[in-house]
């Protein structure tokens, strides 16, 4: 037993006279044991109330064959979505598939690809954005060369590239084209002064709708303005934060609104609810991603192919379409959360 009185394999290994390697096998039912073997493990695990590290043995499972996507969480619609993508193809493909979850913390997402090369994933598939500073890129790029070495592919979905000579495939979208397009609409309505509610600095995936929503600007001639871009994290509790100390400090100073992503734009219409401000009656909104909540608002957003991204994730990795970079489209969906004012 271990010093905090935890049962590992090794003390079922001894109780039952086997080795560590026979009692895996038999947990896993993967590999012919004798059956009088198996009865001597089976005793030895009810003996010992011996309970099997779920998280070792899914890691286990991670041997040629299986398709690992690494996301922040399962349960923002934006991840899940391209999870199950990754899912269904894999399937098809005759794979198993794993999703490891990171919390947002680069730390833990490179440990998790250490742990996933050391066992053999046949594809590691990393989703969205990234703080791709020095370090970080130094890790990754060691470990794509890594897994490239051990038969393995990485594949980059939803974030740019790591560099030139990095073994690492590129799936995406067009989302700087995107956050131009989704702008563009709302200075066609004759909006002028837009605030960003969602700038997250460092964040490849905020940062580059940032830059579609100041080109656009600078397409109609409208400067931009520090002022008009506020920092949220992307969750509807952020959203709801951010636009609350907004409105706290005086009248808006805004007539629309381009949220980071639809759970920010969900927490800002509650607080501008809350204040008395109707959309779009009084201010005009838009999003990002078109996930739930997104159609209950009738919040006009920008579509994302999620469910194709996940595939197109696992066909890359599996060598069934060419090296890429692969870049899918958006495109806007219009609803009912912008208000036209007329030309200016």
């Amino acid at each position: 037993m271990t010093p905090s009185g935890r049962v590992t394999i090794r003390d079922v290994a001894r109780r039952a006279g086997v080795s560590v390697a026979t009692v895996s096998r038999v947990l896993a039912s993967d590999y012919p044991v004798l059956a009088a073997t198996r009865n001597k493990v089976v005793r030895a695990v009810r003996e010992l109330d011996y309970v099997p590290n779920a998280h070792a043995r899914a890691l286990s499972a991670a041997r040629p064959g299986a398709i690992a996507i690494v996301v922040d969480s399962v349960a923002m619609p934006y991840y899940a979505y391209i999870a199950q993508g990754v899912e269904e193809q894999a399937a098809l493909e005759g794979r198993l598939s794993l999703i490891c979850t990171t919390g947002g913390d680069p730390g833990r997402e490179l440990s998790i690809v250490r742990l996933l090369r050391e066992h053999r994933a046949e594809a590691v598939i990393l989703v969205g954005s990234v703080i791709l500073d020095d370090d970080y890129r130094k890790r990754m790029t060691e470990y794509a060369h890594a897994l490239a070495a051990a038969g393995s592919r990485l594949v980059l979905c939803g974030r740019p590239p790591l560099g030139e000579g990095v073994p690492a495939l590129v799936v995406g979208y067009d989302n700087t084209g995107g956050a131009h397009a989704v702008t563009a609409h709302l200075l066609s309505a004759g909006h002028r002064s837009i605030l960003y509610l969602g700038l997250r600095p460092g964040h490849t995936t905020s940062e580059s709708r940032v830059a579609g929503y100041r080109s656009a600007l600078a397409e109609h001639g409208v400067p931009a303005d520090p002022a008009l871009e506020v920092e949220a994290e992307f969750s509807r509790e952020a959203g709801y934060d951010a636009m609350k100390r907004r409105l706290a400090e005086g009248p808006p100073g805004f007539t629309a609104v381009f949220a980071g992503n639809d759970l920010v734009a969900a927490g800002a219409i509650q607080a501008l609810d809350e204040h008395g401000l109707r959309v779009p009656e009084d201010i005009s909104i838009v999003g990002y991603d078109d996930v739930p909540p997104a159609q209950d608002l009738r919040l006009t957003t920008v579509h994302l192919p999620h469910d194709e991204l996940g595939r197109a994730a696992v066909r890359l990795a599996l060598g069934r379409v060419g090296a890429g970079p692969l870049i899918l489209g958006t495109h806007i969906v219009v609803r009912g959360s912008v208000r036209p004012l007329g030309p200016r």
